[in-house]
């Protein structure tokens, strides 16, 4: 029988332990570095409330911002890419098939599509001639809206900032904050009402804390929030460009 040597046993034992201490030391000391909000503007160590409220502050003091995605409302949906500041704003809106372009400076307002998003007779019916040829007048060209249209009101709230960022980020609901993400390269806190299904809310980490990404309640749509304070320029149509219909535009 071969003798054990105890000496030799003790110490690999000894090895061992320290071994295993050292390890776990290891793994405690990176859980304990491993702070999503180390370096960041701190919102993220906030309560949900008050992130909303910082970063609704955020957004109203901006001086532009873009904004792009979907958003439903009355049944319909409409797709969105527009670029705003306090002044006016200018892009495009997309609903059922029919693109149009929008520009503001001002209080004036411009309207641009097709000669199809204009045509209401079609040609056919009392007044179709007459609708083909307003058509076909406004088609292609910067058509502008007198503030008197019924059509103003609902045309220049896609290029005011304030009133698009006023209803767009409330979150519904019970708040709570839901883990940390990233939207195109930048760190967020993610806020949601009800669990999400009052909506749920990308906080930038970095900088100022701005909105990045809105999923709107009941799937109504989703936003996503980019070139925060990058100022553009709002140029006016050329005359050759421009129709100026009159006191109200054919219904479309």
């Amino acid at each position: 029988m071969t003798p054990i040597r105890q000496g030799r046993s003790r110490s690999a034992v000894r090895a061992s332990a320290v071994c295993a201490l050292l390890v776990t030391a290891t793994v405690l000391t990176g859980c304990a570095e491993e702070d999503p909000n180390e370096g960041t503007n701190g919102v993220g160590r906030l309560p949900a409330a008050q992130i909303q409220s910082k970063t609704r502050a955020a957004a109203e003091s901006a001086g532009a911002v873009r904004l792009h995605g979907s958003v439903v409302s009355g049944g319909r949906t409409y797709a969105l890419d527009m670029r705003l500041k306090d002044d006016g704003g200018d892009g495009s809106v997309t609903t059922k098939g029919t693109t149009f372009k929008l520009l503001r400076i001002g209080e004036q307002l411009f309207v641009k599509a097709d000669a199809e998003f204009w045509s209401h007779g079609g040609g056919q019916g009392e007044g179709g001639e007459a609708d083909e040829a307003a058509a076909s007048k406004l088609g292609g060209k910067y058509v502008k809206v007198p503030q008197g249209d019924p059509s103003y009101k609902k045309f220049s709230g896609f290029t005011d900032k304030a009133v698009l960022l006023d209803g767009l980020l409330t979150l519904h609901g019970t708040l709570a904050t839901d883990g940390h993400d990233e939207q195109a390269g930048v760190r967020t806190i993610r806020v949601t009402g009800d669990k999400g299904s009052g909506g749920t809310l990308e906080v930038s980490l970095e900088g100022k804390p701005y909105p990045l990404r809105l999923e709107r309640a009941g799937k109504a749509g989703t936003i996503t929030f980019s070139a925060w304070e990058e100022d553009f320029s709002l140029r006016e149509p050329e005359r050759n460009e421009t129709v100026d219909y009159g006191k109200q535009l054919p219904a479309s």
